[in-house]
């Protein structure tokens, strides 16, 4: 894989089963020109032995703080890394990572790095579904690391169901993916919306909509790996990626006077918040009382956010538009690609299951302006976000002549 060659390769190892696994990963990664730095943690070798992957390895496993000869191997093998990719990761490097808890080697160099991150657990199906666990995943995904899914399937002990650990192939394709991404975005100014709009009717109730910004903090966390400089304005309280500049909004003409002050400098505009269309004229002072009756509640439309970055924006900005629909999807969504003025409109059927609110999952079809329509099945919001901006990047990279 042209990606991995030469690439310097942090490879972690955990103590579960899976670990077995590592060893099939770190000799792909060798054959395809990587250089595999792995680090054991002491558990780990309780399952693969340090002789057997210092021996496929490009160099000898590390797995103590005090017993190599550098001083500060942590900052040494995370300052040198291209990536970190940990297979198996366990509940407990989630959780330590997640929570800066460095106890040893693996912990301190994932927290003492800027390289990207790719964790890819394993654990029985009770843990990897345990809230804990899925809190640590989704915060962990929210900073910009990549999370490789754990596959269905037969566990230790007998049993069948989700958490263990991916395909060794499945690993190599996500290293690939994010090294040949790492830098692409790098000196450009990315602003991202995400999240839905509320607009008060009292100070108790709002209209809303189903949105939960998974795919626009996606989005924002997935430039900021690529190396560009962020700025996410979101409407929920999920954290930003880190580096980024995070402006916290909740209404729609918020949300407005936001992009209007960040989007000038911006040369890529990412619209994945869903804002509302009409909002009340007049919010009410008070809570409104059953009692009183159906209140007669007057709308007003809300400024087209998209359309006005469209009209207003410069040359070389890039503009990135996304509809949810219910039908004649692709139809609608060329439709407002046109009308608002977008390089590139991101469409998805939000009935079809798996896809658009409040899921992990989305499947998008990305249009652009000379007509092309490139389908992304269903894949998780952090692959989605990837495949738009490689739209993104291409568009750039052709409209500049690079």
């Amino acid at each position: 894989m042209p990606a991995l060659a030469g690439r310097r390769v942090v490879l972690g190892v955990c103590g579960g089963i899976a670990a077995y696994k590592a060893v099939e990963v770190c000799r792909r990664l060798v054959d395809d020109g990587a250089h595999v730095v792995p680090v054991m943690t002491e558990a780990a070798t309780r399952f693969v032995g340090e002789v057997t992957l210092s021996a496929l390895a490009s160099e000898p496993v590390r797995r103590s703080l005090w017993s190599d000869t550098d001083p500060i191997p942590h900052t040494t093998v995370g300052q040198g890394a291209d990536l970190l990719v940990v297979a198996p990761a366990t509940a407990k490097l989630l959780s330590a990572y997640a929570h800066g808890f460095s106890h040893d080697l693996l912990t301190n160099t994932l927290i003492a790095t800027r390289a990207p991150v790719i964790l890819c657990p394993a654990m029985h199906t009770e843990m990897w579904e345990h809230p804990s666990v899925v809190d640590n995943v989704a915060l962990l995904r929210s900073r910009g690391v990549v999370v490789v899914d754990p596959e269905s399937g037969r566990l230790a002990g007998g049993d069948d169901g989700p958490g263990r650990l991916a395909d060794p192939a499945t690993i190599l394709a996500a290293i690939e993916q994010v090294l040949s991404a790492a830098g692409d975005m790098v000196g450009l100014r990315v602003l991202v919306t995400a999240g839905g709009t509320r607009e008060p009717i009292d100070p108790v109730r709002f209209l809303g909509n189903r949105s939960s910004g998974k795919q626009g903090h996606a989005l924002a966390s997935a430039a900021r790996r690529r190396g560009a400089d962020v700025t996410l304005v979101t409407t929920t309280g999920r954290p930003g990626p880190q580096g980024a500049e995070v402006v916290r909004v909740g209404t729609a003409a918020e949300m407005l006077g936001a992009v209007r002050s960040h989007a000038p400098s911006a040369d890529v505009v990412v619209m994945a918040a869903a804002v509302a269309d009409f909002t009340p004229v007049a919010p009410a002072a008070h809570k409104l009382k059953k009692c009183d009756g159906v209140p007669a509640i007057e709308l007003e439309p809300t400024v087209d956010i998209l359309a006005e970055l469209g009209r207003t924006r410069s040359a070389d900005q890039t503009l990135v538009g996304f509809a949810a629909e219910t039908d004649d999807v692709v139809a609608h969504a060329a439709s407002k690609l046109a009308s608002k003025g977008v390089d590139l409109m991101v469409v998805n059927d939000v009935g079809a299951p798996g896809v658009g609110f409040e899921h992990d999952t989305n499947e998008v079809r990305i249009l652009g302006a000379s007509g092309q329509v490139a389908h992304v099945p269903l894949r998780t919001k952090d692959q989605v976000a990837d495949a738009v901006l490689d739209a993104v990047v291409g568009l750039r990279r052709g409209s500049h002549g690079d």
